[in-house]
């Protein structure tokens, strides 16, 4: 099953392939439904069970623990699981929010937060953080998103009978992890392309085209500052001393979980500090640069400075003008200039100007 199959209102099974057109798909916004028990198949619920398992008074089995799993982009999914009988009104009002956010809490055996991740686009480079929401006992875990949200889908398919957790907390590890995964491969893209950028200013001699080094590095600090503050709350929360933890989840939120955005974290400052020295060591070629074609600049400017004087003198429509009546007046002009910009050559060179 994908994160695409859905279930019918009252919970039944519809397969997005097959189904019939103007099915009424998502009314309730369920997309799987399963029981899952370590060492055996998951499970999908029957609808009477998904409606027995929400009651106020739910059956509670032994083994294992279930997934409910909600799309809430209809305003009708977000209504029916903004009423969920068995959570507090509060939590059942967190689950059907839409608005970005980062939390999490505890009160008892529950647990209930948002957490960040990546939508679905083909390119990692594309992908759009977003939020995903959940609730979770013990013996039930329920998730709600507005958008696909690939590491839920990733979590699911995980559930092979030798690897399905005691409680519902590996699977908020395991998305948690592999969140991290996708900012860690993002963060190597991100250092690719600085040494990149490094090795082309580290190998250009005349340091005439500097520009597109600066539009690498500063689109490198701009994803890494969006990364950053989402993983900087997400380390945040992991870490407040207040979050009580009940002791079936401690083990993978409090100490798995944590030192995988930890790490993250860590390495997300470690390439911000490196992109903001390469950007220190850029502007400081450029500015080198640019002073040495002012220098340049500059001396022409100074050495024309005579020339402009002569040629000025000459142009003069006065009478009796020096070197006017000879034929060689123009050479003679011409010299003068060359003179006077050797001189003023010397001077600079003996004045330490050039």
């Amino acid at each position: 099953m994908s994160d695409s199959t859905a279930y019918n209102f009252p919970f039944t099974v519809l397969d997005p392939e097959h189904q019939e057109t103007g099915a009424p798909a998502f009314a309730n916004g369920l997309v799987w439904a399963i029981h899952a028990v370590p060492g055996q198949e998951l499970r999908t619920l029957a609808s009477a069970e998904v409606e027995a398992l929400l009651a106020p008074e739910r059956p509670v089995e032994s083994d294992g623990w279930y997934w409910l799993h909600f799309d809430t982009v209809h305003s009708s999914a977000r209504g029916y699981v903004a009423h969920l009988p068995d959570l507090p009104e509060d939590v059942c009002a967190m689950l059907a929010e839409t608005e970005y956010g980062i939390a999490l809490e505890a009160f008892g055996d529950l647990i209930w937060g948002a957490l960040p991740a990546f939508d679905d686009a083909l390119s990692e480079e594309d992908r759009e953080i977003c939020a995903w929401r959940f609730a979770m006992r013990p013996d039930l875990l329920i998730t709600t998103r507005r958008n696909p949200i690939p590491v839920l889908g990733a979590a699911y398919r995980s559930l092979k009978p030798d690897q399905i957790p005691k409680t519902p907390a590996g699977i908020i590890d395991r998305a948690l992890r592999e969140f991290t995964g996708t900012v860690r491969r993002q963060l190597g893209h991100l250092d690719d392309e600085l040494d990149r950028a490094e090795d082309v200013l580290l190998l250009i001699e005349h340091r005439s085209d500097l520009g597109h080094l600066g539009s690498i590095v500063g689109k490198v600090r701009r994803r890494a500052t969006e990364l950053r503050r989402v993983v900087t709350p997400i380390d945040r929360v992991l870490k407040d001393e207040d979050l009580d933890l009940p002791d079936w989840a401690e083990d993978e939120l409090r100490d798995r979980a944590e030192r995988q955005v930890h790490a993250a974290l860590d390495d997300l400052i470690a390439l911000q500090d490196r992109a903001r020295s390469l950007q220190d060591e850029l502007g400081s070629n450029q500015a080198e640069e640019t002073n040495r074609r002012l220098y340049i600049v500059s001396v022409g400017t100074t050495l024309m400075l005579p020339a402009t004087f002569v040629t000025g003198f000459f142009g003069m429509n006065t009478g009796g003008m020096f070197l006017a009546q000879g034929q060689m007046g123009t050479v003679e002009a011409g010299i003068v200039c060359f003179v006077f910009m050797t001189v003023t050559f010397l001077f600079m060179k003996i004045a330490r100007l050039l």
